[in-house]
């Protein structure tokens, strides 16, 4: 089954060649206007458009530059806005990764993307000292999450003992964000972006050992933003949404569902350092939230916390679910909890978010994924061929754009297996099952590739694998996720441990990976086998234990 569209009148369409100037032209229309709210308090487009220009200067005064690669391993907040719009204002690429990276992941991404420079909290600078002498890492900037806030509040905060914060070591290499911003320098300059010229490198997982980079265009970045906010055209004027932002902005579902609202909106962005529910409530009560953004599991803990009764919620008008599937269930409470729907979408970090998008001004059938978004192709293949499936029966899901990511940062192999050519056009490979009805509507229906859906995370088993092989007692491993409700997937893993051993239990293999992965990547069950299925070319089956476990949680 096949769907195209016509995506070049896209190009027409672009606020500005460039993520800045999509940013400063709203800055120019909206100056006094919150463009974000953090931790109660309000900055203007107008304040945010000088510090960003500020950050810029002072980082083109360090010698950086166009197209130089810039971590950012900072949480939701004031300074993640400011330090993005300024890396692009500057003309480098971000590198966002999430604050709860150890130094093991920070070296690979450093390594792989060559970063010349990182921006971190006080709280990850620890982690930075130990991977910087084996990385291209040059330049520090280091800030604590309330370093903008109003100084009362951060007297308040510190005397609450509410703000954490973490050793930060004197070095020539390192530099304070606050200094940074409040020492005026001349403009940095102009970089001359155009559409073509990569924004920033996202990190995803899937089948891999590591993490693949996905490098993003600032063209495609501004036209998957556009289409995100578009979906809510019919419920609000886009300049008037207000949104509580409960994805975390190093990933793709909160930039271009949160995030973008400042680029191509002309709304507010309601932000958080974490998630804690009760202020997420508080927040959408005080400053009337139009919209909610959120993974199925949010949503989920949102319906059970005991105390959101006490709080007014009506405000809200869209609520979005993406990063996995949405339960019927969960769909069916908050209906009748709040008399709202949760419209789903379906997208990936390859694809720069929405592929799929659940329409406002119609109903979706239960179980859809939405509408695919006007700038992209789709087909259903065989999966892992190119053959078209017949109408209404389920395929591999394959999609086009015209300003679509290419490739995968230095893996050539990973690029070779998961882009391909149809049809004179490049398609990148989903690795996911889905079907469409008559009217356009997709539906998920199971995934292909050997990755894990966690917490609206992306998971590979080939990493947990990998880290679990390297104890000494550990011969081979298979890593599975097992359906659940709360969360997506659970992460289950099988062990063969080397005959000779023994005394090795699942706490000390746990233990072993808690040093070496982050926490959302986390076996929660280990299981001991005297040897694993595989083909007769030797490849491990993990199909085969999938679906024995499945089994066995229907019994």
């Amino acid at each position: 089954m096949e769907s195209e569209r016509n995506n070049r009148s896209n190009d027409e369409q672009l606020p500005a060649p460039d993520i800045f100037g999509a940013f400063r032209s709203l800055a120019s229309k909206y100056g006094n206007k919150p463009a974000v709210i953090f931790l109660g308090t309000a900055y203007s487009y107008a304040r945010v458009l000088e510090l960003s220009e500020r950050f810029a200067a002072a980082l083109a005064a360090d010698g950086l530059g166009k197209g130089d690669r810039i971590m950012m391993y900072i949480p939701n907040s004031i300074q993640f806005v400011i330090a993005w719009l300024g890396i692009q204002r500057l003309g480098a690429v971000v590198v966002p990764i999430t604050p709860i990276y150890t130094s093991y992941d920070l070296k690979y991404i450093a390594n792989d993307t060559a970063a010349k420079a990182i921006v971190c909290s006080d709280r990850n600078f620890g982690y930075v000292m130990q991977a910087m002498p084996e990385t291209g890492i040059k330049r520090v900037v280091i800030t604590n999450v309330a370093d903008l806030l109003p100084w009362w509040k951060r007297a308040f905060g510190k005397l609450a003992d509410k703000i954490p914060s973490g050793k930060v070591e004197k070095a020539p290499f390192a530099r304070f964000m606050s200094r940074m911003l409040s020492s005026p320098q001349g403009p940095a300059p102009d970089p001359g972006t155009k559409e073509d010229d990569i924004a920033e490198i996202i990190y995803t997982g899937g089948t891999t050992k590591h993490p693949k980079g996905v490098p993003i265009s600032h063209g495609l970045f501004l036209v998957s933003a556009q289409e995100q906010l578009a979906v809510r055209d019919a419920l609000f004027p886009r300049d008037r949404d207000v949104i509580m932002g409960g994805a975390p902005l190093f990933h793709i579902l909160g930039q271009t569902c949160t995030l973008s609202t400042l680029i191509v909106g002309g709304g507010t962005l309601i932000l958080m350092p974490r998630v804690n529910l009760d202020a997420v409530f508080d927040a959408i009560e005080r400053f009337k939230a139009t919209t909610l953004v959120g993974v199925p599991a949010f949503y989920r803990m949102v319906l059970e916390h005991d105390r959101v009764d006490q709080y007014d919620l009506s405000s809200l008008k869209y609520c979005f679910s993406g990063g996995d599937v949405l339960p019927v269930e969960v769909s069916n409470r908050w209906s009748a909890r709040f008399g709202l729907r949760i419209f789903p979408g379906y997208g990936a970090t390859e694809t720069c978010g929405g592929v799929t998008m659940g329409p406002t001004d119609r109903e979706n059938p239960p179980l859809s994924i939405g509408l695919t978004v006007p700038s992209k192709e789709i087909k259903i293949v065989e999966p892992g061929g190119t053959d078209l499936v017949q109408p209404g029966e389920p395929g591999e899901l394959v999609v086009h754009s015209s300003r679509m990511v290419r490739e995968y940062l230095n893996k050539p192999e990973e690029t070779a297996a998961s882009f391909v050519e149809i049809d004179g056009k490049l398609w990148y490979r989903t690795g996911d099952i889905v079907r469409q009805d008559e009217q356009g509507f997709l539906y998920f229906v199971d995934r292909t590739v050997d990755s894990i859906k966690h917490k609206g995370y992306r998971i590979s088993a080939s990493e947990i694998e990998a880290v679990l092989q390297e104890h000494p007692a550990v011969i081979e491993s298979c890593v599975v996720g097992l359906p659940d409700e709360k969360v997506g997937e659970r992460i289950k893993a099988f062990v063969v441990l080397k005959k000779d051993v023994k005394g090795i239990t699942g706490y000390e293999l746990i233990r072993w990976c808690r040093g070496r992965l982050v926490d959302y990547k986390m076996p929660q069950y280990i299981e001991f086998r005297d040897m694993l299925p595989k083909s007769k070319v030797g490849k491990l089956l993990r199909r085969e234990i999938r679906t024995e476990e499945k089994k066995r949680l229907e019994t």
